[in-house]
């Protein structure tokens, strides 16, 4: 079974190693019912709006079997949250997901959201800059994230709702197009990333 694993939030914290000398990459996992609309998660704001954020990119998905192959490269584990996704995800192979696949989160007698896969997360320096601060190996990390071809989906949210963690994620519509999260992803990054 699919599921949330943990749904994760943050707001913008001052940050002299970023650009624009903030970010909200440091999520922090809530436990209660969390409300999601149009724009994202409830609790949750970006702090780089020209890159981030809006209906397109309301929500970022990444899945923990996606968080413990990274544990294992890094040699050290990686909590929820730690990649700046609002949605860890379990049992749902977020990358195979199609381009326009609808899931709905939540019980469906109470009130579920319903997301639609929209386009895959571009590494970038901040999120290197990150995961350097934090003790992870960060050398070429861009290059690297962008070769393992696992970046996460972003969501558009179709149905407002609430999420919780431990909630049931259901496929409800995938368009059929065979364009993935990693395929798109593939093509985009051809040639690799560079740091």
């Amino acid at each position: 079974m699919s599921v949330i694993r943990s749904v994760n939030v943050g707001r913008p914290r001052p940050a002299a190693w970023t650009t624009i000398g903030r970010t909200s990459i440091d999520k922090t996992s809530v436990t209660d019912a969390v409300a999601v609309g149009p724009l994202g998660l409830e609790g949750d704001e970006v702090s780089n709006r020209r890159h981030h954020g809006g209906p397109d990119k309301a929500v970022y998905a990444f899945a923990r079997e996606d968080l413990d192959r990274w544990a294992e490269t890094f040699g050290l584990p990686v909590p929820d949250g730690m990649f700046g996704e609002n949605l860890t995800t379990e049992g749902l192979d977020v990358n195979g997901a199609e381009i326009g696949e609808r899931w709905r989160i939540g019980d469906p007698v109470a009130d579920p959201a319903i997301v639609e896969v929209t386009m895959f997360r571009t590494p970038c320096q901040t999120f290197k800059a990150w995961l350097g601060r934090n003790g992870y190996d960060d050398r070429a990390w861009v290059r690297r994230f962008a070769q393992d071809l696992r970046p996460g989906a972003y969501l558009r949210v179709v149905v407002p709702g609430t999420v919780r963690a431990g909630d049931p994620v259901e496929v409800v519509h995938r368009p059929g197009s065979g364009v993935t999260v990693s395929s798109w992803f593939a093509d985009a990054v051809a040639p690799p990333a560079r740091d």
